[in-house]
Order: structure tokens, then sequence, then C-alpha cells
């Protein structure tokens, strides 16, 4: 089974959703897709109703995820660990023991074509951030599915 952890700051608007969109294109008994913070503030909370209510425009039910903080342990625990910006992939590599740990960590956007490199935060962005930041996830998860069933 290969793991997969998408990463943002609050696990409530960016990762929840790249973790549902992910789900929505990747065999559940081959892969396993979860979702978490680099901080601990939302510790325990549903995605934000916005990033809900997107989902659910797309047909992806993404309700029932609770925040949960990112661990060191998640290097080891997980395959790949995509991260939304620049800010997440240094707090998340802050804890990288080693190389093959470190080659684990990935901007979600640093893929070919993509017309940008990190996935803005949603949260003070207003209904539409939510609906662009979820077009942009959906394409960079539409890529990475393809990579991963390649193997």
């Amino acid at each position: 089974m290969t793991k997969i952890l998408m990463v943002c700051l609050g696990n409530i608007c960016r990762s929840p959703l790249a973790e549902g969109i992910l789900k929505s294109k990747l065999p559940s008994p081959s892969f396993f897709i979860d979702s978490a913070g680099t901080s601990g503030f939302h510790s325990g909370s549903s995605p934000d109703p916005r990033s809900i209510a997107v989902a659910k425009k797309n047909s992806i039910d993404i309700s029932q995820q609770k925040s949960r903080p990112f661990r060191a342990y998640d290097l080891e625990e997980f395959d790949h660990i995509f991260v939304m910006d620049n800010a997440n992939l240094h707090d998340v590599l802050r804890h990288v023991q080693n190389e093959e740990e470190e080659q684990k960590v990935k901007l979600i956007l640093d893929y070919p074509n993509a017309k940008v490199k990190e996935v803005p935060d949603p949260y003070y962005g207003g209904k539409d951030g939510f609906n662009y930041v979820f077009n942009m996830l959906e394409d960079a998860c539409r890529y990475h599915s393809a990579q991963l069933t390649k193997k």
C-alpha cells in the first residue's frame, strides 16, 4: 500500500481538499491518503465549511475529516508528502532525519506545466478563493494520480 500525506498550515482548507480530491482518483485498497497541518491550531476540527462546500459541489465528501498536526513520525510512515506552499515545505523539512525522508517531501504544484508552485491559502480569500484552490488541486491531483498509478 502506498501512503500519501497532504500538508498545509491548519489542515482545514487546502490539505483536506487535496486529500479528498486524491482519494477520488486513486483506488483505496492500494492507496492510503491522509492530511495534516504544520500547526496544531485546529486540531480535531472539521474542514472549513467553504472547503466542504466546494468539495461537495464537485461530488467529493470531506465533511468527516478531522484536522491533525503533522508529526515527525509522518516522515517514516508516509511514502509521499505533498505540501501546499514553501512555508509548509520548510516546516516539514525541519523534521527530516535523512535523504530518504527529504526525497518524500514535495510541493504539490511542483509538476510540469503548473502555472504557479504554491497553493494560496484561501481562508481569507472568500468563496472564490476556495474554487480557485480546488481547481489548482484538481489539476495537481490528476497529474500525481497518473504518476502514482504508473508504478
